[in-house]
């Protein structure tokens, strides 16, 4: 039979601890088809539920071949923790000794005992930190990151070149233009990201893939935001994905300016720009920015225009102020409803550099050179960098205000 590679955790909270996990190690190398290939420095950690006044735990991770099927092993695992006097009645009652399998080469199964990987293998810290130690580079079967990034997600401190390290983030309109940018940006600074499209499933989970080369977790939903029910269904999709969200950023827009879109009556751009706009961004950022309240954190970011309070001539400039004025008034009033535990920020672009502005006439694109003191269009990575600032704890000071990204325009 071929050995398998197995990972385990260990913990202690009563007796010798010490004592208790080397004597398990040494009791498992006797067991017949198992062998303790690499073990962990042990941690000593705060017990997490169960009754009060619990000791400290001493918490530890090894590295198991083995030629047991999983449901063998985990008969070896119980019947060492009995051996050790563990007792099983509450859960997270203090215990003598207990063993967890975690992984087991890169089997997933849900239904069947042992339900492998375990469960909460990737929300818990005290196992997390001792397994990065042997384990930093190997992979989460289901959530595809590696262990190392999967600790750093759970550290008090992010990493520097990872400041959004773990954050769960549900993108709007992800599939291309600023969303697409947003989504890349995030991912390489560590977030776990959702990506969010209408019309190309394939597109989107292609996206999804690509992202996963930054070591985090992709998922990706479609949901037209035209429609309420589907609104509703993407916020509770997105939100049990992961057991909840961490940042909401309602980029999604409808594209009135190009394609057929671009000759439709005025009131027909009206009523799409509302729904998708204004409206799936207020229900969005109610449904879910009320989660996050209730949790105790959060980051909704929204999407604004630099000209809503200015003004510019013309059907366009009519629709935008109206669309986006109205996204940045509910912007600031939220940020005060769900203040102090979830922080809303409304990034509002100037001259972007999308799908429009690279088919703009010439006329076009020297009114933006023209009207941008810095000489040049901006593009959807210069947004997506700011986006990263307001959803990393250097923005944690920072909520209620409309950022405008627009080299420096002023009108």
């Amino acid at each position: 039979m071929n050995n398998h590679t197995v990972y385990i955790a260990l913990g202690s909270n009563l007796g010798d601890r010490k004592a208790n996990l080397d004597g398990a190690l040494a009791e498992l190398e006797r067991r017949p088809g198992v062998r303790v290939v690499a073990r962990s420095t042990y941690h000593e950690t705060e017990p997490v539920g169960g009754p009060l006044g619990q000791g400290m735990y001493l918490n530890a991770a090894a590295a198991l071949e083995t030629r047991l099927p999983p449901e063998a092993l985990l008969e070896v695992l119980l019947d060492v923790e009995k051996q050790f006097g563990r007792v099983r009645r509450e859960p997270n009652a203090p215990r003598t000794l207990d063993l967890d399998l975690l992984l087991y080469d890169d089997l997933v199964r849900a239904e069947i005992s042992p339900i492998i990987p375990h469960p909460r293998l990737w929300q818990r810290r005290f196992v997390l930190e001792p397994l990065a130690e042997i384990a930093p580079e190997v992979r989460h079967p289901v959530l595809g990151v590696t262990i190392r990034r999967l600790a750093e997600a759970l550290r008090d401190l992010p990493p520097a070149d990872r400041p959004l390290s773990g954050l769960r983030t549900l993108i709007t309109g992800s599939t291309s233009g600023i969303g697409l940018a947003v989504a890349e940006h995030f991912a390489q600074a560590g977030s776990w990201v959702i990506v969010h499209g209408r019309r190309h499933p394939e597109r989107a989970a292609q996206i999804a893939d690509n992202l996963r080369s930054f070591d985090v977790a992709t998922a990706w939903l479609m949901a037209d935001l035209r429609l309420e029910t589907e609104t509703r269904q993407l916020a509770e999709a997105a939100w049990n994905r992961w057991e909840g969200l961490d940042v909401l950023i309602c980029n999604a827009g409808a594209d009135t300016l190009t394609g057929e879109a671009a000759s439709s009556p005025f009131e027909h751009k009206l009523e799409e720009l509302w729904h998708v706009d204004v409206r799936s961004t207020v229900q969005l950022c109610r449904d879910l920015g009320v989660r996050m309240h209730q949790r105790g954190k959060g980051i909704i970011l929204t999407m604004g225009w630099d000209q809503a309070e200015t003004g510019m001539e013309g059907d366009s400039g009519q629709l935008f102020a109206t669309v986006k004025g109205a996204v940045m008034s509910f912007t600031r009033s939220l940020a005060v409803s769900l203040a102090p535990s979830v922080r809303v920020n409304c990034l509002a672009p100037g001259w972007i550099k999308t799908a429009w502005g690279e088919s703009a006439s010439e006329m076009w694109q020297c009114r933006v050179v023209r009207e941008t003191p810095l000489r040049r269009w901006g593009t959807p990575d210069d947004v997506a960098g700011v986006a990263v600032w307001l959803a990393s704890p250097h923005a944690r000071f920072v909520t209620g205000q409309i950022v405008r990204v627009n080299g420096g325009a002023v009108r």
